[in-house]
């Protein structure tokens, strides 16, 4: 199962496109645009957390242009005419269960990041033995661990909707050439925002490199048959993730037998590491918190269109 949410599997998460008539309506240039960009993401040789950003960024800039869509006259007044029809709920559904998970997500990513802050603290206080530093990174490891159950539960949800998706199916085969682009964007946008949250959540659920055998922390052994130990301590393991390696540094520090000199230096590479994590997850808030408004505002622009009484 572990491996099965790895991050090195994420780039498996294709991205489908809707069979209903693919011809531009000039209404919905600036989407296909924002999604031709999106598409690139998928083939980006970037890093893991690069595209994930990128990714967090472009959905931002694609639902801001799908706000615009909405608030057109032509858009709302062909949504209105189908409001009661069941593929019109199934547009309106999707942001939502994109809410949901991106609220979950964000919760987990701020407790992530005071659970480090009060790791580096203590890092910056103990020294290594002390049992206030192993309370930390147990607790460290106790809060990876309950993340990568929440996240793994969400990439299951991610991909099933995915997969059993019947969005825009449903619609009538004689929407006029406007309505059917505007179908046909948003059911692309629902794909491509579906990949790129799998992407996250299979990042936050990256396996746990450590195991705690005799009350000590070490190394689990499939990481020492792949040889991470010392291309981690070289910095020449790309395959490694940013959470990743502070498992690894954290599993370096608290190691039997250290000398004083090699402590103190395998406290400093934990700093390092643990520095460079809270990068990446203030990088990760501030995607999500940034995307969350226009989902929000997409959400709204939707409600105000096909329930102008105030559905909720």
């Amino acid at each position: 199962m572990a491996s099965t949410f790895s991050p090195k599997h994420s780039r498996g998460y294709a991205i489908r496109s809707i069979s209903l008539p693919t011809r531009s309506h000039p209404s919905t240039v600036p989407i296909e645009e924002e999604l031709n960009k999106l598409k690139s993401w998928e083939t980006s040789s970037s890093s893991e957390v690069e595209r994930i950003f990128f990714g967090l960024s472009g959905l931002a800039n694609l639902y801001e242009c799908m706000e615009d869509l909405l608030k057109l006259p032509l858009t709302q007044q062909a949504l209105s005419h189908h409001h009661n029809q069941k593929w019109v709920d199934e547009l309106l559904d999707c942001p939502v269960r994109f809410l949901d998970i991106l609220g979950e997500t964000r919760d987990a990513i701020m407790l992530m990041k005071g659970n480090v802050r009060d790791l580096q603290s203590a890092l910056r206080r103990r020294k290594v033995g002390d049992l206030v530093i192993e309370s930390h990174v147990s607790s460290y490891w106790s809060l990876r661990r309950n993340t990568r159950k929440q996240c793994t539960k969400s990439l299951v949800l991610l991909k099933h909707s995915t997969e059993g998706s019947s969005f825009g199916a449903s619609s009538p085969l004689d929407l006029n050439h406007h309505l059917s682009a505007v179908v046909r964007v948003l059911r692309e946008a629902s794909l491509i925002t579906s990949s790129i949250f799998q992407s996250l959540v299979a990042f936050l659920s990256s396996p746990i490199l450590r195991s705690k055998i005799n009350n000590k922390w070490t190394f689990v052994s499939k990481v020492m048959r792949k040889g991470v130990l010392q291309l981690q301590c070289n910095n020449q393991e790309e395959n490694v993730n940013e959470l990743e390696k502070v498992d690894l540094a954290l599993c370096r520090m608290v190691m039997d037998n250290a000398t004083k000199d090699f402590e103190a230096e395998n406290i400093q590479f934990a700093h390092k590491e643990l520095e460079a994590v809270v990068v990446v997850i203030e990088g990760l808030e501030n995607g999500l918190d940034c995307l969350f408004k226009h989902l929000i505002n997409t959400r709204v622009s939707f409600l105000n269109i096909v329930s102008p009484s105030g559905r909720i």
